[in-house]
């Protein structure tokens, strides 16, 4: 395994879970449902535990968690333009549009998140000794928590765009209702709503 690109991909889940704190509590302005609001708070507490994971496993890897890297900037910049797509969506005085708006934000965001703790999993697999250990450890605390983050929140930013549209959305959608935890979860229950509309 090459530890650079290793320590690399450990920054930037750092740092991207850093952003998220931040993207939570701006998405949380613009949250007007209250399920919607609830859950994102939930989110924010368990992001902010997984900032202190991160951290953990940067110390238990040697990593300087403070250390820049090109990755770490690009993740910083690219939640950023997150939050302020967020504040313009509000500035904008539609709260339906910026309502949605954070929900595709947080969608966006959840995806890298997901993307990065995967891949933290497939580094587990392949490491050896403590670096595996610690590895795995931090990839098991935050895995099912990421899945749902993903999986939800993509319900809910289809549900509120097929309200937007006019139609019968599922509110809250089906992936919250059916407590989901995979993507094969959240496919079915997406299914099943549509037939029921």
């Amino acid at each position: 395994m090459n530890t650079g690109q290793l320590n690399e991909l450990v920054l930037q889940t750092l740092e991207h879970e850093m952003g998220g704190i931040k993207v939570y509590e701006t998405a949380l302005q613009c949250a007007m449902h209250d399920d919607l609001r609830s859950e994102w708070e939930e989110y924010l507490a368990q992001t902010r535990t997984h900032v202190e994971i991160a951290r953990q496993l940067c110390s238990a890897l040697g990593i300087d968690d403070n250390a820049a890297s090109p990755g770490r900037e690009v993740v910083r910049t690219v939640g950023g333009a997150l939050i302020m797509a967020m504040k313009t969506a509000l500035a904008a005085g539609n709260p339906e549009a910026a309502q949605l708006v954070a929900c595709e934000c947080v969608v966006l965001a959840e995806t890298k998140d997901h993307l990065d703790w995967e891949l933290i999993g497939k580094c587990a697999e392949k490491a050896a000794g403590p670096a595996k250990q610690a590895l795995t450890a931090a990839f098991e605390q935050v895995e099912n928590q990421e899945d749902e983050h993903l999986n939800h929140t993509r319900g809910w930013c289809r549900e509120l765009w097929i309200k937007s549209l006019g139609m019968r959305a599922v509110l809250p959608p089906p992936e919250e209702r059916h407590h989901v935890k995979t993507a094969i979860g959240a496919a079915r229950a997406e299914i099943a709503s549509s037939k029921s509309r």
